[in-house]
């Protein structure tokens, strides 16, 4: 088969950007993707905002609820239970191709074009320069590489309180999107408490999201829809796939979906053969490359790695951030009408710098609730279902959602391992447990009850916890952790896997540590050094 130059698998965020930085560079790239897209939903959403598309449209059950109603569950929550009609294909065939056996460990996975990016909140967040280290990242490097994928995604945030924790020093940083009255009433009440919330370590913001506010390239700058869970045809949301169809329009660029990577074999020449399974030919595929760059995320890069060094049982470190939400009353908004022209995504985000030495950062997402309809809440509520939609038509207008994420480091119960299993494609299947320790559940407890005392100040009083799960939070590293000694199962500061010399791990694999706050800005910028680490060592040995 023929050799290329450079091959990365995977087509989300972090294969978006690794992807990028190569073909800048003007080498040969090859991408690999499963590449799932949606060819239902899309094409069916109309031009109009979420208020009209409700008054007018007869066949609005359709995308919002779903042709075949899937969109409605009355399981118990759990990961990906938002997933809205257009955004189910983000999960299609996972559970034939990407199995995690767990009582304690929930994932979502995606073999999208676009990965689970698809789905990304848009949250985007600098780590400071502890959190860096404790991730066991390189701080200049980061830094640099912060602004180069700023510039190239489009980043809007606000200039407050919060922007220490979001853009921080980056430049170029766009308005951000009109706040609706709801959340504006939050920002009242914390300017009058001020004191209060400096006393207790709290800063409250704007959210910075990859959110274009001002037209940017040929994508068009946000207009507020409340449609952010259902579309993006107008691609002012920054989506991993906006960055691979522009590579595609190049010469050095080949994408080829429907390839799912099993395993690598490391030949004695430096080259990598690369073993993957061609979903529409139903057969085995074989590539070759002289750098292999690994994005598949962190899940999937594990399993490839387990396969490819034969280590059926091996126990491999896992991290993923504990989070948990809370819909909240604001009771300033009781009854009141909906207004026009807002947003989905999180406008405010509250943040809790315990001790205030940048390292040990909880963060909480505030979201209004419309879009996404009250069929999804109204099962939560402690009443019967007819006196329940009476109920929330009265409470929606005053609901704040709270998603609360918290700092993570590894511990002795949080791991994978891949298990034989040959009625899977792939031969196995892959095991998790993720336990908190009893210190870690009463920590996450007290400054969960310190965020509601926080809410309850910002006159949002929370009503009740809800609790997905560990792997709801669908931010997951540290299966191969950063080493600089060779050591097996882990990566180099680098990127590099060790024990290979052109195997390159791009995801949050390695990281260390995950901050509280938003990592897919992070994860990204890890890529884009990865990607450039990849190309400097090619040009030492020319």
């Amino acid at each position: 088969s023929e050799l290329h130059p450079y091959i990365v698998v995977g087509s989300g965020c972090t294969g978006a950007m690794a992807a990028q930085t190569l073909v800048e560079a003007g080498v040969q790239v090859l991408m690999l993707d499963a590449g799932n897209t949606d060819d239902t939903y899309e094409k069916l959403i109309p031009q109009k905002d979420f208020i009209d598309i409700r008054k007018t449209e007869e066949t609005q059950h359709e995308y919002l609820l779903g042709k075949k109603f899937e969109s409605i569950s009355w399981d118990k929550i759990g990961s990906g239970s938002q997933l809205t009609p257009p955004r189910k294909y983000m999960i299609s065939e996972v559970e034939k191709f990407l199995q995690v056996l767990s009582l304690s460990f929930f994932p979502v996975e995606s073999l999208a074009y676009g990965g689970l990016g698809n789905g990304w909140g848009l949250g985007s967040c600098v780590f400071s320069d502890k959190e860096l280290e404790l991730a066991g990242l390189n701080a200049a490097q980061m830094k640099a590489a912060y602004q180069v994928v700023t510039d190239r995604i489009g980043i809007s945030g606000g200039n407050d309180d919060g922007s220490n924790y979001t853009t921080s020093f980056l430049n170029n940083i766009m308005l951000p999107p009109p706040v609706d009255s709801n959340q504006q009433s939050l920002i009242n009440k914390y300017e009058k408490k001020k004191s209060w919330f400096r006393e207790n370590n709290f800063s409250l913001g704007r959210t910075a999201l990859a959110l274009i506010t001002n037209d940017f390239n040929s994508r068009k700058a946000y207009q507020p829809k409340d449609l952010d869970f259902y579309s993006d045809k107008d691609q002012s949301a920054y989506r991993p796939w906006i960055t691979v169809n522009e590579l595609r329009k190049k010469n050095n660029f080949t994408y080829k979906a429907g390839i799912l990577v099993k395993q690598f074999k490391e030949l004695e020449n430096g080259e990598v053969e690369i073993i993957t399974w061609n979903k529409v030919k139903g057969e085995e595929e074989i590539f070759r490359a002289g750098k292999l760059i690994l994005a598949p995320g962190v899940l999937g890069t594990a399993r490839i790695v387990l396969r490819s060094f034969e280590k059926e049982n091996k126990d491999l470190p896992l991290l993923c951030n504990p989070y948990a939400y809370f819909p909240c009353i604001n009771f300033s908004q009781l009854g009141k009408k909906f207004e026009r022209n807002t947003t989905g995504f999180a406008q405010l985000s509250l943040f809790h710098d315990n001790g205030m030495q940048g390292e040990d950062i909880a963060m909480a997402s505030l979201y209004s609730y419309k879009s996404l309809m009250l069929f999804r809440i109204i099962k939560e509520a402690p009443v019967n279902f007819r006196d329940g939609i009476s109920l929330m038509n009265y409470l929606m207008p005053a609901f704040v959602i709270m998603g609360l994420f918290h700092p993570e480091k590894a511990g002795t119960n949080k791991l994978l391992k891949l298990k034989k299993d040959d009625s899977k494609i792939t031969g196995d299947v892959l095991k998790a447990e993720y336990h908190l320790s009893d210190h870690e559940q009463q920590k996450v407890a007290t400054t969960n009850s310190s965020f509601k005392k926080a809410m309850t100040k910002l006159g949002a009083i929370p009503v009740k916890m809800i609790d997905p799960g560990m792997g709801s939070s669908i931010h997951y590293a540290g299966v191969l952790p950063f080493e600089k000694n060779e050591k097996e199962f882990t990566l180099s500061p680098d990127g590099r896997l060790h024990g290979t010399k052109n195997i390159f791990v791009a995801d949050g694999s390695g990281f260390r540590f995950l901050p509280g706050k938003g990592l897919t800005l992070s994860l990204m910028a890890n890529a884009h050094t990865v990607a450039q680490t990849v190309l400097k060592q090619e040009q030492i040995k020319l």
